[in-house]
């Protein structure tokens, strides 16, 4: 599944916002799990091979390990809301009782 705009622009949002690509700080990981965690609830799905390819072509992220760092996070994000995303409470009005 190819990256839509709306992560690509957030996944450029990411690198503009990391002043220290070769390690990420823990307020760039709070930051990083915020723009993932906003993209799910939008309903916008992304292939974590996708974000791996995309940072590692982007040219300024030249550290491995920073780069597994943010597909981790967007792997954690995703799954995370997709377990919990069947826990949230119906409404009186949806449940048609």
């Amino acid at each position: 599944m190819p990256l839509t705009n709306n992560v690509i622009i957030k996944l450029n949002e990411i690198t503009t916002m990391v002043e220290d690509k070769s390690k990420l700080s823990e307020l760039d990981v709070d930051e990083i799990k915020l723009i993932f965690k906003e993209l799910v609830k939008k309903n916008e799905r992304y292939d974590l091979n996708e974000i791996e390819f995309w940072f590692e072509n982007e040219g300024n992220w030249t550290t491995r390990e920073s780069r597994i760092r943010i597909v981790n996070l967007a792997n954690y994000v995703q799954d995370k809301y997709q377990q919990t995303a069947h826990l949230r409470v119906i409404s009186d009005d949806d449940c048609g009782c």
